[in-house]
């Protein structure tokens, strides 16, 4: 499937997608009962097809990857999700919190490779002291100014103003004071209040998590979006999520990319979950692009997919395969079986092979350089 390609025409008058490959076709906005049907046709080939001419129309043939490097400052956390494989209890064996000196020292290994951002999110700790965000984030700046720092979920934000009863405004430009760039999107989960309720009921709600993000682009702050899929929701739970998404994008138009991010059973409490499936990963990915139609970047996260299906999700809707990263905890808490870090070149590769055009960015998309 090419970018150039029309949906297969020898479908027409057999398959029941084909009201919606007309709407596609047209540019026309998806609705909740468009979503779920696709969520629900098991014609993987159509709903690619009609997420790659979308994709085409949006996005074009580039497809984005960035030189970065994650930082998981803390594991610890009160929230004792059960999805999450990466948290333990302050003082339980294999709790950790990394000191500045040991921040610093990754930061540093990483910028003399030439990394445009540095990504930090980790657990929220019932007694680190606020202070120690905000040296982080302004010690990281000094280190050196020209690098992005994204850093915090929504949850860990609202998390930082009910500890310092601040309101999620003041925390923000505080943090945005110090050197926060943007922030990475997650925590959002399902917005459902059912599915927190059954996986997550310590964290912020899904309003709560939209309101974060609405008051982050208010101030100028950037974020990309997410949502955790393949555990207890349903269908109709991930589109509601969607569109939910989709409206405070017409809102603020704060939003960089959307990831969904595929659930990993292994060492968590759903651990009896057989996880979500390639052909559903792609699905999730072609439904995202093809409902977010106010998103120019969907982003295939390749720590969670794996490298191939990463690859093939590139004719699925995706134009931005994530970056270098260099060391991911989280996922890999979860049984991740895929390395912990690309090159470069790497990516390049995998992107050319594909046969897409690999666009080297920063975080809020402005190219670095084109590998053509």
């Amino acid at each position: 499937m090419q970018g150039n390609s029309k949906i297969r025409n020898v479908r027409k008058g057999t398959s029941p997608l084909e009201p919606l490959e007309e709407k596609v076709r047209a540019g026309e906005r998806l609705t909740f009962e468009d979503g779920l049907a696709l969520l629900e046709s098991s014609d993987l080939l159509a709903i690619g097809a009609m997420a790659d001419l979308a994709r085409q129309r949006s996005a074009g043939d580039r497809v984005y990857f960035i030189n970065n490097r994650h930082i998981n400052h803390t594991n610890v956390c009160g929230n004792s999700c059960k999805f999450c494989a990466f948290s333990a209890r302050e003082g339980a064996p294999g709790a950790y919190t990394m000191t500045m000196d040991e921040i610093l020292a990754a930061a540093r290994e990483s910028l003399a490779e030439g990394i445009t951002e540095l990504h930090i999110v980790g657990g929220e700790h019932p007694s680190l002291p606020y202070e120690y965000y905000l040296e982080m984030i302004s010690s990281l700046r000094e280190l050196d100014p020209d690098v992005h720092i994204q850093a915090f979920t929504a949850s860990e934000i609202a998390f930082f103003a009910r500890r310092t009863k601040r309101s999620v405004e003041e925390v923000l430009l505080e943090l945005k004071e110090a050197g926060l760039g943007s922030l990475p999107g997650g925590g959002a989960e399902i917005f459902s209040e059912r599915v927190r309720g059954l996986v997550c009921s310590r964290k912020i709600s899904g309003d709560g998590w939209l309101e974060v993000m609405r008051t982050a682009h208010k101030a100028g702050i950037r974020s990309n979006a997410t949502m955790l899929y393949g555990h207890v929701e349903t269908p109709a739970e991930r589109i509601d999520h969607l569109i939910r998404l989709r409206e405070l994008q017409d809102e603020t138009g704060g939003f960089g990319s959307f990831i969904p991010l595929a659930f990993h059973p292994a060492n968590t409490g759903l651990a009896e979950l057989p996880g979500p499936t390639g052909v559903e990963d792609l699905k999730m990915l072609a439904v995202g692009r093809l409902m977010l139609d106010n998103f120019t970047n969907i982003k295939a996260f390749w720590i969670m997919l794996g490298i191939k299906v990463a690859q093939i999700s590139l004719n699925f809707g995706v134009n931005d395969i994530d970056g270098t990263v260099v060391e991911e905890k989280i996922t890999h808490a979860a049984g991740a079986q895929t390395g912990q870090a690309l090159s470069r070149a790497e990516l390049i590769g995998l992107i050319r092979s594909a046969g897409r055009i690999p666009v080297e960015r920063d975080t809020l998309y402005n190219v670095i350089r084109v590998h053509d």
